[in-house]
């Protein structure tokens, strides 16, 4: 009953402040399990004031403007994700084909009912589109395979026999107590939420943002969502929760597919009437929903993992880099065996190394001969990660009195990059010869003057010459950038 009514609350709550329309958001099994200790060891009470906690903390995230980071997420760990969900709710179905640790027979009369439930409402879900569209198939396939579970007299498990009868008995009695959590309000019951807060937090907001993102590209209404609305709708929703003894939850990914496939996806009425629809069946329609049968409820989940998981990233492996295939399988792991916020962050932290690594491997240089100087043509960018290939291009003990680096072709990137020029630029120095830079952006000239105290030493002189010369920017701190001028 908690989880019903936290999604009522957070679902409500979600779809009026988030980020754009279509999106359902509801308890979620992705942050059930990061707080499952808590419970275990503190009682349902600390539950409630873990997801206050934690809606604080998304409302924080919103009102700084943390959501943009999810836009550095590569595509790849994009795919890992919805693989990986894909995964853990098809695991989560199978979960009703299984009794004692065994598989059900088909054998059986119960055997044969449950999955000929499930079948018969999967094909529902795909035929009812060809008779009307009037009706949400998802919807018209549960009450048709409902009727004829009651018809026949399957005998099939419902809701009712799951979550109990008293989940079902409906009425004002079973509508949420609004309060504080019943817990101490002290900095020993702080120290003890924080961490799973924390945890629960990231873990809705990331899912939160990644199934934004897969609606956007999914509905072609020609808006982006906003992520600093959608991290305040899930805070809104989730410390609401707190406050009516709730759970706490997430945007959901098989909802919100479920809501945009049957047509939901162009307001967010959608995912405010789903709330609003469920608490009414809740009080006022409880046996109904009750003797709903959960193989109906099941074969519409296989679905819609069916259609979560992305079937073309397996065609692809054998054509994309290898690194982004091992991110994909890093990920999709990582979700299944850990959490969400876990496998993005390993995801995204892979394929920042890897790109790293492969830019590294792109800087070369070509010599020759200018008049009486060595001319050093640099190609490929210069940036931390190679820093350690750049000094092992030059000679400085065996180069002649005057040297030239071109960077027509390269770009300096970043502070690392810098040091590495100021550093080769003295290493020349000590032999007594002088280092020309040409063709650096003028930002740049200016922020190497920087390091050496506003002027450059006398063996290290930059070559100006703004009709040639690059615009581009370095990624140094502000503070750094307050004298220098960047032309545009």
């Amino acid at each position: 009953l908690m989880g019903l009514w936290t999604t009522v609350v957070l679902g409500f709550t979600a779809a009026a402040f988030g980020g754009r329309a279509g999106i359902c958001s509801s308890a979620s099994g992705a942050c059930s399990v990061v707080v499952a200790a808590l419970c275990a060891s503190h009682g349902p009470a600390y539950l409630s004031a873990c997801a206050l906690v934690a809606g604080l903390l998304q409302i924080s995230s919103g009102l700084l403007g943390l959501g943009k980071f999810i836009r550095l997420v590569p595509h790849p760990v994009m795919l890992g994700f919805v693989n990986g969900l894909a995964v853990v709710m098809t695991k989560a179905q199978l979960v009703h084909f299984t009794q004692g640790g065994k598989w059900i027979g088909v054998a059986s009369k119960a055997g044969a009912s449950l999955y000929g439930v499930t079948a018969l409402t999967m094909a529902f879900v795909k035929l009812m589109p060809k008779i009307t569209k009037i009706v949400p198939p998802s919807l018209g396939a549960v009450v048709l395979s409902s009727i004829v579970t009651k018809l026949f007299k399957l005998p099939v498990k419902s809701l009712a026999d799951v979550a109990g009868a008293a989940t079902f008995k409906g009425g004002w009695s079973v509508l949420p107590k609004i309060g504080l959590p019943a817990v101490p309000f002290t900095l020993a019951t702080l120290k003890t939420v924080f961490p799973y807060a924390l945890t629960m937090a990231s873990v809705g907001v990331i899912e939160s943002l990644l199934t934004m993102q897969l609606v956007d590209g999914i509905v072609d209404d020609g808006k982006r969502g906003s992520t600093k609305k959608e991290c305040l709708g899930q805070g809104y929703g989730n410390f609401l929760s707190g406050l009516t003894g709730g759970i706490g939850g997430c945007a959901l990914l098989g909802q919100s597919l479920i809501n945009v496939q049957s047509g939901g996806g162009l307001s967010k009425f959608s995912g405010m009437s789903m709330a609003v629809f469920l608490a009414l069946g809740i009080v006022s329609f409880a046996p109904l929903l009750g003797s709903v049968p959960v193989a109906s409820l099941v074969g519409v989940m296989l679905l819609v993992c069916q259609s979560t998981f992305s079937w073309s990233s397996l065609r692809l492996l054998r054509k994309i880099p290898r690194l982004d295939a091992l991110v994909i399988a890093l990920v999709s792991i990582c979700t299944v065996q850990k959490d969400l916020a876990f496998a993005v962050f390993a995801g995204t932290i892979a394929s920042a190394l890897g790109f790293a690594w492969k830019q590294s491997t792109k800087l070369s240089a070509s010599n020759s001969a200018e008049n009486d100087k060595k001319l050093y043509e640099l190609n490929g960018p210069l940036f931390f990660g190679s820093v350690t290939k750049f000094k092992a291009l030059f000679d400085p003990k065996s180069d002649p009195k005057e040297v030239v680096l071109d960077f027509t072709n390269s770009r300096v990137m970043d502070h690392s990059a810098l040091e590495a020029i100021s550093n080769l630029a003295d290493q020349y120095g000590d032999q007594g010869k002088t280092v020309y830079l040409r063709h650096l952006s003028s930002d740049c000239a200016q922020l190497l003057k920087n390091l050496s105290d506003g002027s450059l030493p006398p063996y290290e002189v930059i070559e100006s010459d703004p009709s040639t010369d690059p615009v581009y920017g370095v990624a140094e701190e502000s503070s750094v950038y307050q004298n220098v001028q960047i032309n545009s």
